[in-house]
């Protein structure tokens, strides 16, 4: 067993410096955590060089594939084999996990012959590997391989290999799968992301594939869904008086006042207009609309995206977006309160 130096001592050997001294300080936990994180770090710059022709030969067999993606693996590595699946099920190319368990009591029957399987194994060598492998090939479809082991059963039997070996575990032991599985996932990740980008998976998929959430509203909310219309609009002529504005203000409690002139938008009349006006002329109760207005204001068009929406106001300090069509007439207008009542994050 490997041990790591901390303070010019051995920190552990056989069992943990951190287990057998419970007094052990801050300073010297805190070195063991970022001991684990810089191990794993290490393994994933080690995987790159892993990712070669066999990877190339990966993505193209699962570009070809006409049916759907069968994932696998036994516990840690299971969970990975899950995570990829729920990746590949949400940028648009249909894939199951099979439990190799159930596999084996009926539910290979799930696999068809237009099929790809990928196998997720640290060891590539467990007991249910060996009893599912006859069946697998019996029907026919190719096996991928993401192992640690290159010389294993599974890596023998496989179709293609890809190479997740690490050198150590950041378990003092050597036994807990997690330098391991970090790689397994970075290799299960880069599958992924190259084969939905190879197959131009958009923004607008993502937003069909993701409806509910903080991803669905993001892309599938836009302005004409939040934004207010009508008898809501606060909307008053150049040529009103302040005292108009106001009460125009006050009944639509939206803090602002939208001044338009043969359907045109040609500004807006916020509260911290007003209280700047009052700073540097007392005499606002003589003016008009125009005289306070802040003319050709930042506006929106109502397919902008929410979070787009809510962007602009955050970037430009507003609260208010006039919402306009491509002459420039007020269709409506939106508040940041509603984008963020809506859920959406900038």
């Amino acid at each position: 067993m490997e041990s790591y130096q901390m303070n010019n001592q051995s920190v552990y050997s056989a069992e943990t410096y951190l287990i057998d001294n419970p007094s052990t300080s801050d300073a010297e936990i805190i070195a063991r955590g970022r001991e684990i994180i810089e191990i794993e770090r290490d393994a994933l710059g080690k995987i790159v060089d892993h990712v070669d022709q066999q990877f190339g030969r990966c993505i193209r067999l699962l570009e070809e594939c006409k049916g759907k993606i069968v994932l696998t693996g036994l516990g840690k590595s299971g969970i990975i084999a899950q995570k990829m699946t729920a990746t590949l099920n949400s940028t648009g190319r249909p894939a199951l996990y099979l439990h190799p368990i159930d596999a084996l009591h009926g539910d290979l029957g799930v696999i068809q012959q237009q099929d790809v399987l990928i196998i997720f194994s640290k060891s590539g060598e467990s007991d249910e590997i060996h009893r599912l492998y006859p069946a697998i090939r019996a029907l026919h479809i190719p096996m991928i391989a993401i192992t640690g082991n290159t010389r294993g059963y599974l890596a023998r039997k496989a179709d293609i290999v890809l190479d997740i070996t690490v050198e150590r575990e950041a378990c003092p032991y050597d036994l807990a799968p997690t330098a391991s599985t970090t790689a397994m996932l970075a290799m299960a990740d880069a599958l992924s992301v190259v084969l939905y980008e190879r197959e131009g998976f958009t923004r607008d998929d993502f937003a069909s594939t993701h409806p509910g959430g903080t991803i669905g509203r993001r892309l599938l909310l836009h302005i004409e869904d939040i934004m207010k219309t009508g008898d809501a609009l606060p909307v008053v002529s150049p040529d009103q008086a302040f005292k108009t504005v106001i009460l125009e203000m006050s009944h639509k409690r939206l803090g602002a006042a939208l001044v338009v002139e043969d359907m045109m938008l040609i500004g807006i009349i916020t509260d911290g207009d007003l209280r700047r006006i009052l700073e540097r002329d007392p005499d606002i109760h003589a003016m008009t609309a125009r005289d306070m207005m802040t003319p050709d204001p930042m506006t929106a068009y109502p397919s902008m995206a929410g979070s787009n929406a809510l962007q602009m106001l955050e970037e430009h300090k507003r609260t208010h977006l006039p919402v306009v069509d491509d002459q420039g007439a007020l269709l409506g207008i939106v508040h940041m309160h509603d984008l963020i009542e809506a859920g959406l994050q900038a």
